[in-house]
């Protein structure tokens, strides 16, 4: 049975129903629907959810971990690594606009058809790679269609599917970076241990090639209207639709960047870095990556939270306020030395992160709408690749030196001050053009 959305629902109240949601049978009454969202969307939601998953293998923090290994055997310092780093990502994030400008003009389940098995190859590569060269192609591969490609499937198709209820799907998808975050650091340490680093990889390759592509082309493959059992976003939560010509010439587009790049830039230095952390304070190889489950446990809850304050207020009044957390993490991290210091600095960290997936996958759609959301969408990825490009080689230049990562730290926690403040310019900027 088609679901349509109700539009005449009183402010306090649920859809097809007298109870009010603040009162305990409104609240009980919310629960269900909410359970009712996911059992009716449980396809587009759940692939949603794997495609942030599988975007792993080309994230920071699964390549980081295998950063100490890439040193010895290519012979790199901290700098000449995250050099290399930079470059291929840099290279990733040009060539993503264009790849991602294709959810514009074909079907989601044709882009993530050859999207997998690039990814997949990617790891195959860094797994026998012997040279300089071929490492920067794989890389480069690695970030163009792992942190890219994958994220921008998954936020540009579920804004598209989700108009009313986008805060709520975001949360709903988003733990999959989080199970990710979770999971494969302690499963990639324990395997590298028993069979080295590079069958990592090639195992990596198989998961993709024998699981992840036949089951989210099989999900994708059937397409979803924006319906919902939910009430609508208030209209004030929605934009006109830009273009992709005109969201470039917009000066607030680069006000938002100014704020919005800083968690990608600052969580993908720590986490490349994270061996040469590790090294600095004298700590086990493992506490570093058995404090990964604490940021994603608190990623998720703090996700959804996020995800409901966005359905209820608009991402815009969230915007100015989602960066305390990561200030908080990055002073804890670089002033607390002790081993506890790490878990402290994961827990704020995921409290940053549950904020940050879900508010920036609706902030766009709720600025520049969802008519050309591929092709605006990659724009922001891709500006998010570069800041993670410039993030692992600025810091590693710095290391080397004499500039250490906690310094640096402190340094990222006032620049998260800062932009709290041009972010707040910035929404009262949007707000009042959304009124005119």
């Amino acid at each position: 049975m088609e679901l349509k959305f109700q539009h005449d629902v009183p402010e306090g109240r649920l859809p097809c129903s007298n109870f009010r949601t603040d009162t305990p049978q409104g609240r009980a009454m919310t629960l269900g629907t909410e359970l009712a969202f996911i059992r009716e969307n449980r396809r587009w939601l759940g692939a949603g959810f794997l495609l942030t998953l599988f975007s792993s293998f080309g994230q920071t923090f699964f390549i980081g971990l295998f950063g100490n290994d890439l040193r010895r055997d290519f012979g790199l310092t901290a700098g000449g690594f995250g050099a290399i780093y930079m470059v291929a990502t840099l290279l990733s994030a040009a060539s993503l606009p264009w790849l991602g400008r294709t959810l514009d003009l074909i079907s989601g389940w044709k882009v993530t058809a050859f999207t997998i098995p690039a990814l997949a190859l990617a790891c195959l590569l860094i797994g026998t790679v012997q040279g300089i060269v071929g490492l920067t192609i794989a890389l480069f591969m690695l970030r163009l269609f792992g942190q890219g490609m994958m994220t921008e499937i998954a936020f540009t198709e579920v804004g598209r599917w989700f108009e009313a209820n986008r805060g709520h799907a975001m949360a709903i998808i988003t733990p999959g970076f989080q199970i990710g975050n979770a999971v494969l650091p302690v499963v990639a340490v324990w395997l590298a241990a028993l069979v080295g680093w590079r069958d990592v990889w090639l195992a990596s390759a198989l998961l993709l090639a024998i699981v992840a592509w036949p089951m989210l082309v099989g999900l994708l493959r059937v397409e979803r209207a924006p319906v919902t059992t939910m009430a609508p976003q208030p209209q004030s939560h929605r934009a006109k639709d830009w273009t992709r010509a005109e969201v470039l010439r917009d000066p607030v587009l680069y006000i938002l960047l100014a704020g919005t790049l800083a968690p990608p830039f600052i969580g993908t230095t720590i986490f490349f870095h994270q061996g040469y952390l590790v090294e600095l304070r004298g700590y086990d190889p493992l506490v570093f990556a058995s404090a990964f489950p604490v940021m994603a446990v608190t990623t998720v809850f703090f996700g959804f939270v996020c995800g409901y304050l966005v359905d209820r207020f608009g991402a815009l009044r969230i915007l100015p306020f989602f960066l305390l957390p990561l200030a908080l993490a990055s002073i804890a991290g670089g002033l607390v030395t002790p081993a506890w210091g790490i878990y402290l600095f994961m827990l704020l960290l995921g409290v940053s992160n549950g904020f940050t997936q879900t508010l920036l996958g609706a902030l766009w759609p709720e600025v520049y709408g969802t008519a050309n959301l591929g092709g605006i969408r990659a724009i922001t990825v891709s500006a998010m690749v570069f800041a993670t490009a410039l993030g692992p080689g600025i810091s590693g230049a710095l290391i080397d030196r004499g500039i250490d990562l906690p310094v640096q730290m402190i340094w990222m926690g006032i620049w998260c001050l800062a932009a709290c403040a041009v972010l707040t310019s910035a929404a009262s900027r949007i707000r009042k053009r959304k009124a005119a």
